[in-house]
């Protein structure tokens, strides 16, 4: 049997909506210790923010991150998965278009994220059991 991505994904998934601010995003991914976060409007997914588009953002001296809205910094287009795509396909996809995450959605409603450290960690377990 196939892995499939539900059984790898990081299921308690932080999310924020796409009014709040750079800052709020930032103190959320502090708090729960996370690198990306769904951004939702109305509960529909309309985009995913990084650590990294807070970083590159916040680096600026001349834009305050409490001013600039989550909707301004997001990807707006991110990759989307069902709980069912096999954990191969998943892995090979974002290796070849170096993304670092997918967001796993089911009846449109956000379920789970699979990051890069899930796949470090899946690698890490394998290389385990093999030791």
């Amino acid at each position: 049997m196939k892995p499939l991505i539900r059984d790898s994904m990081t299921q308690s998934v932080h999310t924020i909506g796409a009014s709040l601010t750079l800052a709020d995003a930032a103190r959320v991914m502090k708090k729960h210790k996370i690198r990306h976060l769904p951004v939702l409007e109305s509960g529909a997914l309309v985009g995913l923010l990084s650590d990294r588009d807070v970083q590159v953002i916040s680096s600026m001296s001349e834009l305050d991150p409490t001013c600039i809205l989550v909707e301004d910094a997001m990807s707006q287009a991110p990759w989307t998965v069902s709980p069912t795509t096999p954990l191969l396909e998943v892995a090979q996809h974002m290796a070849e278009t170096k993304i670092g995450s997918a967001v796993v959605m089911e009846n449109d409603k956000v379920v789970g994220v699979f990051t890069t450290t899930d796949g470090m960690r899946i690698l890490a377990e394998l290389i385990a059991r093999q030791s």
